[in-house]
């Protein structure tokens, strides 16, 4: 299935200049959502994975269905102040500002293989983060995997020199 074709583009959002790559057409397309779950899995199928950190929000989407497809569980990363016990954290630079991911203390098991999930790869500040806070957690980053790279902005070199795998690359 051509993936690509579900994914829109749209001119000047957020801002003149930027063309964003919308996936709401994929998810709203069951067959297309599918097809995307299973090319999200396949590069990590024997890569010994036994978790998957889910960047918020959008990463969440996919993070359910592929835990589901490996057989193993989902560690949510959220912004500051939405999970509701212990939390360990990473600050992070923005292009203009500061930003922090946090995760659940405890629930990231030492050694565990984790894996990355979200929809884009970017600049990749935010992957970088979140590997950065697995790492602090005890676990240890397989790599990661992206629905969509935009490819000239340069996340994958940011995030070297972890495996990045990404279906759709722009």
């Amino acid at each position: 299935m051509d993936l690509a074709r579900h994914i829109r583009p749209i001119p000047d959002f957020p801002k003149p200049g930027i063309l964003f790559r919308d996936i709401t057409p994929l998810l709203a397309d069951a067959a297309a959502l599918a097809a995307s779950i299973l090319a999200l899995a396949e590069p990590w199928r024997s890569a010994g994975v036994t978790a998957i950190a889910a960047v918020e929000a959008r990463g969440f989407l996919f993070a359910g269905p592929l835990a589901l497809e490996l057989g193993v569980g989902v560690i949510p990363v959220r912004k500051p102040g939405k999970l509701p016990a212990d939390t360990i954290s990473h600050e992070y630079d923005l292009e203009y500002g500061r930003d922090r991911l946090e995760m659940h203390k405890g629930v990231l098991a030492e050694g565990s293989r984790v894996l990355v999930v979200d929809d884009v790869l970017a600049t990749g500040g935010t992957a970088a983060a979140c590997m950065k806070l697995i790492e602090a957690g005890g676990g240890h980053v397989v790599g990661a995997s992206f629905l969509v790279e935009i490819a000239p902005l340069g996340g994958r070199e940011r995030l070297a020199p972890h495996r990045v795998e990404s279906v759709i690359v722009y």
